[in-house]
């Protein structure tokens, strides 16, 4: 699949956190966009394209993982490369979020060239971007 310009859904309950990953994404060609909480996301998703998701683990309403349960379970079933962020991570998150599928497990406080390398890989091995 070629993608002129993937577009990432941010999904965070930290609005400045959303805006800072946003705008350094942004700088990198990709298109964003922003959810406050797993039903936002769930929500926004059931109308938007969405190449890749970057999730919170811990946020009011719907866990990270909790979100990506609900929406495999959707009709609509959303299948994209998913990358987890916690500010506690364990072994049980972990082994939870393997067991999702998803892609990368990133701790908080996130280091930028950690994020857009993680955001690289999921791009390129899902879609071969860039190509």
């Amino acid at each position: 699949m070629h993608l002129a310009t993937p577009r990432l859904l941010i999904t965070d309950d930290d609005r400045d956190f959303r805006a800072t990953v946003a705008d350094v994404l942004r700088s990198r060609g990709l298109e964003t966009l922003e959810a406050a909480d797993g039903e936002e996301a769930i929500d926004l998703l059931s109308h938007e394209t969405v190449h890749l998701l970057l999730l919170d683990m811990q946020m009011p309403r719907l866990s990270g993982l909790e979100t990506i349960r609900r929406l495999r379970e959707q009709e609509r079933k959303v299948a994209v490369p998913w990358i987890l962020i916690s500010g506690a991570l364990d072994d049980a998150l972990v082994a939870a979020a393997r067991a999702e599928a998803v892609l990368s497990i990133l701790p908080k406080p996130l280091r930028l060239p950690q994020l857009t390398s993680a955001v690289n890989d999921a791009l390129r091995l899902t879609y071969n971007w860039p190509e």
